[in-house]
């Protein structure tokens, strides 16, 4: 078989799992940008579980999909930029539009929330983001803005030099028997915000400093003026 026999049957592959109603479905719930559990993707897609697991594993099998564990769930994102891009290319072919994805978190918790002992809500997914755009983290694709297979970072040079600055020990979490970095799915966001010792450390400085202030007997965390100029300055965040 030659270069260009392999290029067809590869393109054929491609367009045979995009092509089933279901399956495109699916593809474009993803199109958002946020990771969805096999269930959800069933709901969407108006198919049973069972039928759904085929499928996904049909779309992870063409390298149209990826997944990763958190706790009990499995969670499946878009595998690249380039699969976004071919999804936006087919519709102004097909025209028509799409739902956009609504959260039904509550306001407050979705701004900015703890999730454990790290920062979650809009505020931990955009400081992800902005320290990952900076080079801090290491351990993620930057085509997909996905973690890797285990969900695991670590901190760069740079990374290391930059939470120093904010008075964290660094080496000293590296020590402690805890996960260091990983990417949490958000809950609401449906992407990644920092959890381990770096997303505990973040929120400790966050709180230290009174960047936020956590609402008495609740989870939401209230931005506060200086933190949000520290956001500003420090992280490149706009209000």
């Amino acid at each position: 078989m030659n270069v260009e026999d392999h290029a067809d049957v590869a393109v054929s592959k491609i367009a045979a799992a995009i092509g089933e109603p279901a399956r495109a479905r699916m593809l474009y719930c993803l199109d958002d940008g946020r990771a969805r559990t096999s269930t959800e993707l069933a709901m969407l897609a108006d198919i049973t579980p069972s039928t759904a697991s085929v499928h996904l594993h049909r779309l992870e099998a063409q390298r149209l999909v990826k997944v990763f564990a958190q706790g009990k769930h499995r969670y499946y994102s878009l595998a690249g930029a380039h699969v976004g891009a071919a999804l936006e290319a087919l519709s102004v072919l097909a025209g028509g539009t799409r739902d956009a994805f609504v959260p039904s978190t509550p306001n407050r918790l979705r701004a900015a929330r703890t999730c454990y002992d790290h920062i979650a809500g809009t505020l931990g997914v955009a400081l992800h983001d902005r320290i990952q755009a900076m080079g801090w983290l290491s351990g993620l694709s930057r085509d997909s803005a996905k973690p890797d297979a285990d969900n695991a970072y670590t901190l760069t040079r740079n990374g290391t030099k930059a939470f120093e600055e904010l008075g964290i020990a660094v080496e000293e979490m590296r020590l402690l028997r805890r996960r260091f970095a990983y990417a949490c799915v958000d809950w609401s966001e449906r992407r990644p915000h920092i959890g381990g010792a770096v997303g505990a450390a973040l929120l400790n400085v966050a709180l230290k400093r009174k960047w936020v202030v956590q609402e008495l007997d609740s989870r939401a965390l209230a931005i506060t003026g200086a933190g949000r100029r520290e956001m500003r300055t420090r992280f490149g965040l706009s209000d």
